[in-house]
């Protein structure tokens, strides 16, 4: 027979005892919201590596041209985080061309639609994308199809969620996959759309527009902006996965 620790106290007179009460639910809040910012320090701290990397590598080259340098992400990360990736529910579900699908929408949906995947990360992050090409050099497997779709869909924060919660990254892409499937459009319907997007005159613009900023607006203002709203639309706050990265998309693009 159990019992219930709210009401345990150490007096030993039934009449002198005292409830014990804890909000649990204030408790879980709190701990979710540890959680998130564990997550966002870790993620801080793997661009602050990527750059620590390239700023080496680039004081390497002008002091000797050494071919052993170390690049910030390598062929063996790509195909370590492919292989986590491989191993969680619902991988097999997944399908490479569905993957590459994606990742056209994806950069079709985002403030650089012209642009391919690796030049759009070399926008948010310089020198990101490339970093990331010359990793993928080689023949594109299912397993580097669903990185890549990763990068696509979070953007450089997909560090962070490779290494964090790779079984999120899996149901995203399926969830993505079939609804690309199921929503798929004609060629011409595709190529006005296209239009419309590539004829956008400002993709800052946009971006402060998707923070609810007038154009302009401080750094400060645009780190205020971006918190609040990634509390708002994140994940596992019970918001939306898509809103979520383009909410990134336009604070990297503006801060940068």
């Amino acid at each position: 027979m159990g019992f219930d620790p709210r009401q345990w106290t150490s007096v030993s007179q039934p009449s002198q005892r005292q409830r014990v009460t804890s909000n649990v639910q204030s408790l879980l809040v709190e701990n979710d919201a540890l959680r998130h910012e564990v997550r966002r320090l870790r993620a801080e701290v793997d661009r602050l590596r990527f750059l620590q990397v390239r700023e080496n590598r680039h004081r390497s080259k002008q002091s000797s041209n050494d071919a052993n340098e170390v690049s910030g992400i390598t062929a063996f990360q790509i195909d370590a985080w492919g292989q986590v990736l491989s191993q969680q529910v619902g991988w097999g579900n997944l399908r490479l061309r569905s993957l590459i699908t994606l990742i056209e929408r994806l950069n079709r949906k985002s403030f650089h639609p012209k642009l391919n995947l690796y030049q759009r990360l070399d926008r948010l992050m310089p020198g990101f994308g490339s970093e990331l090409h010359a990793a993928m050099a080689g023949s594109l497997t299912k397993k580097r199809g669903a990185v890549l779709a990763a990068f696509a869909f979070y953007g450089v924060r997909a560090i962070e969620w490779l290494h964090e919660d790779p079984q999120r990254v899996v149901q995203e892409l399926l969830k993505h996959q079939e609804s690309t499937q199921s929503g798929r459009r004609t060629r011409s319907d595709q190529r006005s759309t296209d239009r419309k997007r590539s004829g956008s005159s400002d993709v800052r613009s946009d971006a402060y527009t998707t923070l609810g900023l007038q154009f302009g607006a401080s750094q400060h203002d645009i780190k205020k902006a971006h918190r609040r709203l990634a509390k708002q639309h994140h994940p596992d706050l019970g918001g939306s996965a898509e809103n979520f990265c383009k909410i990134n998309e336009a604070y990297q693009l503006l801060i940068a």
